[in-house]
């Protein structure tokens, strides 16, 4: 099983700085997030302005630190908590480069989706970079699996990522089973994907909720799903829920920090499952790559 490169495209960043603000899931606290453009090569970097002399943390999955209902990078006191979403607003956006501030210890919740960051990162403009950015393929399919949940990459038929998600919570679940696919692109995800919100069952929420979460969070402000279907709010699909998922599975995949061409295609998997086939994936590229160079030197 390898990876192998099978083309190059531009690095892009943003042309100026722009700033989103919410408040956090967890804490319940004013968060004001700060996305600064970013010289070729710097990646994804988020940066907690309110801790002192706190290091920046890239975007890649060494980072990676929890991955219980979120993607938490770093180590505290200067970590970073659901990352998710704003990673999938910029990988899907194909913005490579981007420094982020953050006054706080986890992003904003927002609507519990990607559209708010989407919304200000295209009024951001793009620039094109001169630097390249791989992107990588499989030669046979790569599959973790985890009790009844799976997640695979599958090999590319075309120089595109598309990603796929089959959602079955089983009966008597409120959430029918639905499955939804897209093109991991600025089209696909702008249309498709961006603004699917984050959901989960009411009793889950209570239980949150006593834990300390959601002190400025309301069933209205995501989807909260009760006996008969989202409390106080709508669906604005009627699969918001895999669509969501496949939200989440782009921006874990953000962490392997270059492009891949192929179908990856999840079934009862989250963030765990995501990260655990980035990394893997990861490996796999650096064994592809040192193999690749042995043998230019055997030549």
């Amino acid at each position: 099983m390898t990876l192998r490169c099978v083309g190059q495209r531009c690095q892009r960043t943003i042309r100026e700085t722009v700033e989103v603000h919410g408040y956090g899931y967890r804490t319940g606290a004013a968060i004001r997030v700060r996305f600064r453009p970013a010289c070729p090569g710097t990646g994804i970097v988020f940066v907690r302005t309110d801790v002192p002399g706190a290091k920046p943390i890239s975007a890649a999955v060494g980072n990676v630190t929890g991955t219980n209902r979120r993607t938490t990078l770093g180590q505290p006191p200067a970590q970073v908590e659901m990352v998710e979403h704003v990673l999938a607003a910029l990988h899907g956006l194909k913005i490579d480069n981007c420094l982020i501030e953050i006054n706080g210890p986890e992003l904003p919740g927002l609507d519990g989706s990607s559209r708010d960051f989407v919304r200000v990162l295209c009024a951001a403009g793009l620039r094109i970079q001169k630097a390249v950015r791989n992107i990588w393929a499989a030669t046979e399919a790569i599959t973790i699996v985890d009790g009844r949940g799976s997640l695979s990459l599958y090999p590319a038929s075309a120089m595109e990522l598309r990603a796929s998600y089959l959602l079955d919570y089983g009966q008597p679940s409120p959430i029918p089973a639905q499955r939804q696919s897209a093109v991991v692109g600025p089209e696909g995800f702008l249309n498709e994907v961006a603004s699917s919100r984050t959901f989960l069952l009411e009793a889950e929420a209570e239980a949150l909720r006593g834990q300390g979460f959601g002190r400025n969070t309301s069933p209205a402000d995501l989807l909260v799903f009760g006996t008969r279907g989202p409390i106080n709010n709508r669906l604005r699909y009627a699969d918001e829920p895999a669509r969501h998922k496949i939200l989440d599975i782009v921006g874990d995949l953000a962490l392997f920090g270059e492009d891949l061409a192929g179908h990856v295609v999840g079934c009862r998997s989250g963030h765990s499952l995501n990260v655990a086939l980035v990394r893997r994936l990861r490996e796999t590229m650096e064994l592809s790559s040192s193999s690749v160079r042995e043998a230019s030197r055997a030549a």
